[in-house]
């Protein structure tokens, strides 16, 4: 296992910057997720800490000791990769053995390894087949099987589940979990899916444009957003984004499409004109059946099994909340939306930070 330490790192492909100056710590045995748009520098970084690429600037440490000089092999790292990279002509049981046959580890060794490792990942039964026989969750967990028999310091995993159907990808997940768990390798995974980097990292870093815009845990990250571009990324359905204008600073209480509210915010505003967030999750959509309350009307309804997501439409701007499946709503109603202050996030709205 390694801790990994990234100081200064810059890497640009020709004129274009790629990674813009990043620092960050990887903790030794962490589940580290790397989670941004397409583009965003992700899969670069995995490349630069498996040394398949270059760093244009600055330094990659584990443990203390630089590794930018260092080639692939000798870092001692595995990867898996979304495609699966699978041997096609060979077994189960060949693929999972191969890393350990380039090692020329003892034959005996690698017959006991390859028989521990695909009882970790319940392949014991598909040792004999070949990829072209296997479903995409069982290559998938080929694909694990021959970086874990390695026993590397470290797994780097580049969007590893997004082939599979959305069944198998909250399955795999569950698996990835149980497995960081038991092996304690420090791993480094890299999605565009927020959903995986939500339930499977210790922390996250969110990235934009080669730059981190937050690093935390996921529950940091998704209730305390350090900007507008996270608390839009994190979280599905995204955060409503409603523009509001202060009218008292101390306490904060600002006003939104006529309704003045007292949300938290950990400093004050320097001007006016702010923007609020409030998840989906947390606005309540009623059946109107008398005055008062905060008015809208609803534009469309998507059930969602325990629950619907509704979009209402709140003094001409669009919002999304939930509704029980029981109440009765429909296209053109006029409803009443319940939230708590607790629940509202504020950002400047030139620096798109948040208060």
């Amino acid at each position: 296992m390694a801790g990994i330490r990234f100081e200064n790192i810059q890497k640009s492909f020709r004129d274009v910057a790629v990674i813009r100056d990043l620092n960050l710590e990887i903790r030794d045995g962490e589940f580290f997720t790397f989670v941004g748009p397409s583009g965003c520098g992700k899969s670069t970084l995995l490349n630069l800490i498996a040394g398949l690429e270059p760093v244009s600037a600055g330094t990659i440490s584990f443990d203390g000791r630089e590794v930018n000089a260092l080639s692939p092999r000798d870092r001692d790292v595995a990867m898996v990769f979304q495609n699966y990279a699978l041997y096609p002509h060979l077994t189960v049981e060949q693929n999972i053995a191969f890393p350990l046959e380039m090692k020329k580890t003892a034959k005996s060794d690698i017959k006991k390894e390859v028989r521990r490792t695909a009882g970790l990942l319940g392949l014991e039964g598909l040792l004999r087949r070949k990829p072209r026989e296997l479903s995409g969750g069982q290559r998938q967990r080929v694909a694990l099987g021959r970086a874990i028999v390695r026993q590397p310091r470290v797994f780097l995993m580049d969007e590893p589940l997004s082939n599979l159907d959305a069944r198998l990808r909250v399955g795999m997940r569950a698996e990835l979990k149980k497995l960081h768990k038991e092996l304690k390798i420090t791993t480094v995974y890299v999605t565009h899916d927020q959903a995986e980097a939500l339930s499977l990292s210790e922390r996250i870093a969110v990235l934009q444009d080669g730059r981190v815009q937050q690093c935390g845990t996921p529950a940091e990250v998704y209730r305390k957003p350090a900007n507008v571009f996270v608390a839009g990324f994190i979280g599905s359905p995204p955060i409503n984004l409603i523009p509001a204008l202060v009218r008292k600073r101390v306490p904060l209480e600002v006003e939104c499409n006529g309704v003045r509210i007292s949300p938290p915010a950990e400093r004050l505003p320097g001007r006016d004109e702010v923007v609020i967030g409030i998840r989906p999750d947390d606005i309540t959509v009623m059946k109107k059946t008398g005055e008062g309350g905060i008015e809208a009307t609803v534009s469309l309804i998507e059930p969602a099994g325990s629950f619907d997501w509704v979009d209402v439409i709140w003094d001409g701007v669009e919002v999304k909340g939930t509704a029980r499946p029981d109440v009765p709503l429909k296209s053109g109603d006029k409803t009443v939306l319940d939230f708590s202050a607790d629940c509202v996030l504020v950002f400047e709205k030139e620096s798109e930070e948040r208060l």
